[in-house]
Formats: C-alpha cells, sequence, structure tokens
C-alpha cells in the first residue's frame, strides 16, 4: 500500500488499526464465524475516512468476506468513494498442496468477471494484480527461478496430475458443512493418506 500510495503521488494513511492477536479470516470455520472475525480484526480510524475516496489495498482477496466488511466500514466511517486493489491476481482455484483453501464454489473470483466480484464486494472500483505481471514481477527478482505454482490464480496445477475431476471430488467432500460450525475437511490430493 505504501508502494502504490508513493507511486500515485497519494498520501498514505493508516485507515484501520489491526489486532495481530486475529489470524487469516479465509481459512477461518463457517462464514459467520469469518465475518465476526473480521470486524474484530481490525477497527476503524474514522477520521481517515470520513468525506474522502480511499484506496484500500490488500494481499488477497479469496471468499471477498473480509473485503466486503472492510469496504461497508469504511463507508460506514463516511467514506465517498472506495477502490480497492488486490496485490494478488483474482484467486479463482482452490490450492491443493496443503493451505486449507475453500472450494472453487466459495472463492469470490471463481467463474466471476472483475465487475461480477466488484459489485459483490461493493466498492466503487475493484483492481486486480494480473497473472501475467505477477509472474513476471517474480522472475525478474531471480534469473534462475524457471517456474513457480501460480495455480490458485491460473488453474495450471505443477505437479501436473490434477484435473477438474479431481478438484470436483474435493468439492463434493466439502459440501455440506453448517456454516456455523466448525470445518475439519481439508482439501486433499485424491487418495492421499491421513496423517
Amino acid at each position: 500500500a505504501t508502494q502504490l500510495a508513493h507511486l500515485l503521488g497519494i498520501p498514505y494513511r493508516e485507515g484501520f488499526v489491526k489486532n495481530r492477536y486475529v489470524g487469516r479470516t479465509f481459512i477461518m470455520p463457517g462464514q459467520g464465524v469469518r465475518k465476526k472475525s473480521v470486524r474484530q480484526k481490525l477497527n476503524v480510524i474514522g477520521s481517515e475516512f470520513k468525506g474522502r475516496n480511499v484506496l484500500l489495498v490488500d494481499d488477497s482477496i479469496v471468499r471477498g468476506t473480509t473485503s466486503r466488511e472492510i469496504v461497508q466500514m469504511a463507508r460506514d466511517a463516511g467514506a465517498r468513494k472506495v477502490y480497492l486493489a488486490s496485490a494478488a491476481p483474482p484467486v479463482r482455484y482452490p490450492n491443493v498442496y496443503g493451505i486449507d483453501m475453500p472450494t472453487s464454489d466459495e472463492l469470490v473470483a471463481h467463474n466471476r468477471t472483475v465487475e461480477e466480484i466488484r459489485e459483490i464486494i461493493g466498492c466503487d472500483a475493484l483492481i486486480y494484480q494480473d497473472v501475467e505481471g505477477m509472474k513476471k514481477a517474480i522472475g525478474s527478482l531471480n534469473s534462475k527461478l524457471s517456474g513457480f505454482d501460480a495455480s490458485c490464480f491460473d488453474g495450471v496445477y505443477v505437479t501436473g496430475d490434477i484435473t477438474a475431476g479431481d478438484i470436483a471430488r474435493m468439492n463434493e467432500n466439502r459440501v455440506g458443512v453448517d456454516e456455523g460450525e466448525e470445518d475439519t475437511s481439508r482439501l486433499a490430493l485424491p487418495n492421499a493418506q491421513e496423517a
């Protein structure tokens, strides 16, 4: 956010105070828990929003829960317009290599346009990093790097053995979880042994 503000020639201001004791909300169990946690995680500094057009920057947008909540919090604090920028490309596909990611259908960007995502989140404009730009930027940092996993952005799984059918089966295994209850299932590779 600070670099972006510098490049745009606009002042960078902290509009939220983050509670460092609340973890990553996108992996929390149940939508109700995630939504409540966003409000516990961030406290608004109202004077930074009142009567202003603001650009909020986040590292990524996964389910859209956090984005939707912070946009609404900014509006509630008096922001005239709320723009949102994601430092990552749209997360359109689940990560099957270990992180407890949502199913495809839970990802706000899955099978949606940026405009559709913007409407769901409720911001006035939505800006994403693009996949090729991200790959180019990362590649420029290390010339020895010949590739890396960007599957949650582009759907190309580095092991080459993940199919649409595998993803569908993983999604089915997570269906039926009550949003109010803890979700103890995991997206895992087919035929993987429990540890």
